[in-house]
C-alpha cells in the first residue's frame, strides 16, 4: 500500500477519498484552486498545494501543475476522482512516464474506452449490441444535422470526452441540431479540452442501467452488479439506486458477463462502469459507453456490497490481486442514493450560487434497521461558486427492501437543512412520496412525464394538511407560552385561550388545542385529532417529534423544516410548502379580507434566469423575434443554457454583452 497519494481533483470526492486513506494510514495531498483555499478537503488533507486560478482551465485540469505538485511532496501515486483529468489518456501516460502511479484504469484502457467514439468501435468488434448511430466524428453543424436525418429523430448529440450528463443534448428536429451542436460543442471544450462530437439515436422510453466492474493487474476481473440511474434531468443524473428494480436474475448475470467481458478484452485494471440502455418492456439492452473512473453514484453498490471502491482501487494500483471473485460477491439489501444540489426546482432546476448560511444535514450512521450516509465536500459557511458542478452533497440509504430503503431516504431529506442558497431537496422528497417512483416504474423521462409543467412543490394531501396544521398549532402555542411566561403573571397553559383557526395556504381550520406535558392534542372541526409529541422549542428550525391522528398517522417519526414570516410560519415537508397562520376567529376573518399583491408585468423584460457568464447574444436592438426565439446562451457551473423569448416583440435595447458576468434576474434584454 502506499504511504502517500496525491488528490487531483476537489469537494466531495476529495473528501471521500481522504476518508478511505486516513482508515488505511495512507497520507494524502491535496490541490486547490483560489476557489477552493479554504475547503474542507484542504483542511483535511495532510498537505496542500495551491495550483491556480478558480476555473478548471487555470488549475485541475493543467497536467504540468498536478505533476509538478506530486514532485514537490514526494507523493507516489495519484488518484483523478471523477471529471477534470480522471479519464484524460495523456495525463494517465503522463504518469506512467514520470514513474508515477496512476490509481485508475492503464493508459490502453483508457483509450480503448474512455473515448466515446473509439469504445463504441471496440464494443461493437467484441460483438456488444450497440445503440444505432453514426460511429465517428462529426464535422460541423451542416455534417451534424445530415447525419441526424440519417439515423432519424430523435438523436443524441453527445461530447466523445465526456461525462457527468455535460456536453449532452436531445435532439427532435433540424432546429434543435443546429442549436443544440454548437452548444454541445462548446460545452465539451469548456468542460473536458475536447470538442468532438458524436450522434446516436435517442431511444425513446429508455432505463439508464450501468455495471460496476473491478480488475486488477493480474487479469481478474469482477461486476459488482448494476445501478439504475435512470431519473435524470438534462441528462444529468438525479436519484440512484442499486439493485434495478426492472432487472432479473437472468438479464442480471447477462449484462455483469457482457461487462466483464468487454474489461477483459481492454486490458481493464481498474474500477469502471459499462453503461447500458434498457428497455422497460422485455429488458433489451444496448451498450452506451464505459466510465473509466470511479463513479459519483459508486457509493449505493458500496452499500449492496460491503465494498470500498476507492480501498480496492487502491489496492489495485498497488499491484495487490483481487481478494474475491465473482462467486464470493452477493447483493444485501437496497439502496438509493440523492443527489443535493444549488440548484432551484420551482425554476427549472437552475444553477444558485452562494454561501451556506446554514448546513445541517443528517445524522448519518447504522440505526439498526437502515443506515444513512452523506457525502460531502461542504460544511457551513462555505462558499459555492459558479466555476464548478453544483452538487452539495450525496444522501445515500439502506436497508433491506427498496420500499423501507425509500422511506429512510424520506425521512433523512426531510431532516437535511440548507439556507443561503437554492436547493434541490424539495423536489428530491416528492419524489421519494410518489406513487409511480415506489412502484419502481420509471425511465429516463420521467421527470418530464411527472412534472411536465416543471416542479411546483408537492402536492397538500390531507396528511400533509393535517401535520402542518398540528404542527403550526404546537409552535404557536409554545412561542405564546414563553412570551406569557414573565414573572408575577399565571402559568401560561391556564391563561391561553385554546380556540384557533389555521389558514394553511388561506384554508380554514377551525381547530381546539390542549397543551400536553410533551407536545399538544389538535381537535378539529369534524371531529378528528392529531396527537404531536415534540420537544421544540422558539428558536429551532427543524421541528422534529411524533405524530398520531386515527387513520392518518401510526405514531409516525417526522421531520418539519420551518422558517418564522412576518405573518405564520412557513412549513416544508416531503416537498410540499405551505404558509400556516394560527389566529383568532376573528383575525382569521380580517386576514381573509386582506387584498391580494399585484405583481409587475416584467413580460416585456428577458432576465437572466441564473448568475453566469454571458458567452453570446443572438439579437440586436430594433430586431424582431418571436415566441422561443433563441435571445442569449449564459454559461453556470460548466452548462451552457440558452435563454429564449416568451412572447413576440421587437429588441428595444440590448443591456448586456458577450463575455460579461450576470447575475440572476438582471435583465439581458428589453422588448418593446
Amino acid at each position: 500500500m502506499f504511504e502517500k497519494i496525491l488528490i487531483a481533483n476537489r469537494g466531495e470526492v476529495a473528501v471521500r477519498i481522504i476518508k478511505t486513506c486516513r482508515r488505511l494510514s495512507v497520507k494524502t495531498v491535496i490541490v486547490y484552486s483560489e476557489a477552493d483555499r479554504d475547503s474542507l478537503a484542504v483542511e483535511m488533507a495532510d498537505e496542500k498545494v495551491f495550483i491556480g486560478p478558480a476555473p478548471a482551465s487555470e488549475s485541475y485540469l493543467v497536467i504540468d501543475k498536478i505533476i509538478a505538485a506530486v514532485k514537490e511532496t514526494g507523493a507516489k501515486a495519484v488518484h483523478p476522482g471523477f471529471g477534470f483529468l480522471s479519464e484524460k489518456v495523456e495525463f494517465a501516460q503522463r504518469c506512467a512516464d514520470e514513474a508515477i502511479v496512476f490509481i485508475g484504469p492503464n493508459p490502453t484502457a483508457i483509450r480503448a474506452m474512455g473515448d466515446k467514439i473509439e469504445s463504441k468501435k471496440a464494443a461493437a468488434a467484441a460483438g456488444v449490441s450497440c445503440v444505432p448511430g453514426h460511429i465517428g466524428e462529426i464535422v460541423d453543424t451542416a455534417h451534424a444535422v445530415k447525419i441526424s436525418e440519417e439515423i432519424g429523430y430523435p438523436v443524441m448529440i453527445k461530447a466523445s470526452a465526456g461525462g457527468g450528463g455535460k456536453g449532452i443534448r436531445v435532439a427532435y428536429d433540424r432546429k434543435d441540431v443546429e442549436e443544440g451542436f454548437p452548444a454541445v460543442r462548446a460545452e465539451a471544450k469548456n468542460a473536458f479540452g475536447d470538442d468532438r462530437i458524436f450522434i446516436e439515436k435517442f431511444i425513446l422510453a429508455p432505463r439508464h442501467i450501468e455495471i460496476q466492474v473491478l480488475g486488477d493487474k493480474h487479469g481478474h476481473v469482477v461486476h459488482l452488479f448494476e445501478r439504475e440511474c435512470s431519473i435524470q434531468r438534462r441528462n444529468q443524473k438525479v436519484i440512484e439506486e442499486a439493485p434495478s428494480p426492472l432487472l432479473d436474475e437472468a438479464t442480471r448475470h447477462l449484462m455483469g458477463e457482457q461487462a466483464v467481458a468487454l474489461a477483459k478484452a481492454v486490458g481493464y485494471d481498474s474500477a469502471g462502469t459499462v453503461e447500458f440502455v434498457a428497455s422497460g418492456q422485455d429488458r433489451s439492452f444496448y451498450f452506451l459507453e464505459m466510465n473509466t473512473r470511479l463513479q459519483v453514484e459508486h457509493p449505493v453498490t458500496e452499500a449492496i456490497t460491503g465494498l470500498d471502491l476507492v480501498e480496492q482501487m487502491l489496492r489495485i494500483a498497488s499491484g495487490e490481486p483481487l481478494a474475491f471473485t465473482q462467486s464470493d460477491l452477493s447483493i444485501k439489501g437496497w439502496a438509493v442514493e440523492t443527489r443535493i444540489y444549488a440548484e432551484d426546482p420551482y425554476r427549472n432546476f437552475l444553477p444558485s450560487i452562494g454561501r451556506l448560511k446554514r448546513y445541517l444535514p443528517p445524522i448519518e450512521g447504522d440505526f439498526g434497521s437502515y443506515k444513512v450516509r452523506n457525502d460531502s465536500g461542504v460544511r457551513e459557511g462555505d462558499e459555492i461558486s459558479i466555476h464548478y458542478d453544483p452538487m452539495i452533497s450525496k444522501l445515500v440509504t439502506w436497508a433491506p427492501t427498496r420500499l423501507a430503503a425509500i422511506q429512510a431516504q424520506a425521512g433523512a431529506l426531510d431532516t437535511f437543512a440548507i439556507e443561503g442558497i437554492q436547493d434541490n431537496i424539495p423536489f428530491l422528497a416528492a419524489v421519494m412520496e410518489e406513487a409511480r417512483y415506489r412502484s419502481g416504474d420509471i425511465t429516463t423521462a420521467y421527470i418530464k412525464e411527472q412534472f411536465p409543467a416543471g416542479f411546483k412543490g408537492a402536492p397538500l394531501t390531507y396528511k400533509i394538511q393535517c401535520l402542518m396544521a398540528g404542527v403550526g398549532a404546537l409552535v404557536h402555542m409554545r412561542k405564546l407560552a414563553r412570551d406569557a411566561n414573565i414573572s408575577g403573571r399565571m402559568t401560561p397553559h391556564k391563561s391561553i385561550r385554546s380556540d384557533w383557526v389555521v389558514l394553511l395556504d388561506n384554508t380554514y381550520h377551525p381547530l381546539h388545542v390542549e397543551i400536553t406535558p410533551n407536545g399538544a392534542q389538535v381537535r378539529f372541526e369534524n371531529g378528528e385529532m392529531i396527537d404531536i409529541i415534540s420537544d421544540f422549542q422558539p428558536g429551532d428550525r427543524l421541528i422534529t417529534g411524533i405524530a398520531h391522528a386515527e387513520g392518518v398517522f401510526e405514531n409516525e417519526y417526522f421531520a418539519v423544516k420551518f422558517k418564522d414570516r412576518v405573518q405564520g410560519y412557513q412549513f416544508s415537508y416531503r416537498g410540499a410548502k405551505a404558509v400556516v397562520i394560527v389566529a383568532t376567529p376573528r383575525d382569521a376573518q380580517l386576514h381573509a379580507k386582506l387584498p391580494e399583491k399585484i405583481t409587475a408585468d416584467n413580460a416585456r423584460l428577458i432576465l437572466s434566469p441564473m448568475p453566469g457568464l454571458v458567452v453570446s447574444l443572438e439579437v440586436n436592438e430594433g430586431q424582431d423575434i418571436k415566441a422561443g426565439e433563441a435571445i442569449a446562451i449564459v454559461e453556470a457551473m460548466k452548462m451552457q443554457n440558452i435563454i429564449r423569448a416568451e412572447r413576440d416583440g421587437k429588441v428595444a435595447k440590448v443591456h448586456v454583452s458577450a463575455g460579461e458576468a450576470v447575475a440572476a434576474d438582471e435583465i439581458l434584454v428589453e422588448l418593446g
